[in-house]
């Protein structure tokens, strides 16, 4: 491959992978809160299923993205170059086009597939913590869901920064969804 079909594939991979990749974020962003919500704001919490759950739930929502956006990206990939083999009345295995479009499909399906970890890896930080004694788990719990929001943010004002609108509000909104989330699963949970 060379550096223009490389320069090339960057560029068509890029919006598709910050969109995947902004998806994920937020689904396991959202999906940890609820853990938190469901699992430590109750009478007896028990950390270590709380972080055992928080783990084994981003492995899922990981190999699921991660299969999901191979086979759904591979599906579209096949389906262009079988219209350009229609168009080119040529086949074209084993060329620059379908090699470029494996990788693809393989790099967007392992960036879902880490992006749960990523979250996971910073939102379990203060639980981890509360588990060595370090500090409490009601403010172990506060933090994660901090975290959590933050996540939120960040990608809200990168999200404001890609589409040319003001970052901080876009921040905001991402956050503001992030706590109506955290109200309706600590009101549920306190229903229940």
């Amino acid at each position: 491959m060379n550096l223009r079909t490389l320069s090339r594939t960057g560029k068509e991979i890029g919006p598709v992978l910050r969109r995947f990749f902004i998806n994920t974020l937020f689904d396991s962003t959202f999906m940890q809160m609820g853990i938190i919500i469901g699992s430590i704001f109750a009478a007896n919490p028990d950390l270590r299923l709380v972080i055992g759950t928080l783990i084994s739930s981003s492995v899922a929502l990981g190999i699921s993205s991660g299969v999901s956006v191979y086979e759904s990206e591979k599906l579209e990939r096949e389906r262009r170059v079988a219209e350009l083999e229609k168009a080119l009345f040529r086949n074209l295995d084993h060329t620059m086009i379908t090699e470029n479009y494996k990788t693809y499909a393989i790099v967007l399906s392992i960036v879902n597939f880490l992006t749960p970890f990523m979250c996971c890896g910073i939102v379990i930080i203060p639980l981890v913590l509360a588990m060595f004694r370090l500090t409490s788990i009601v403010t172990a719990s506060w933090a994660s869901i901090l975290l959590a929001l933050g996540i939120l943010f960040v990608a809200g004002t990168y999200l404001g920064r890609l589409g040319r609108q003001n970052p901080f509000i876009k921040g905001l909104r991402m956050t503001a969804f992030g706590v109506i989330a955290f109200v309706a699963g600590f009101l549920i949970q306190t229903l229940i």
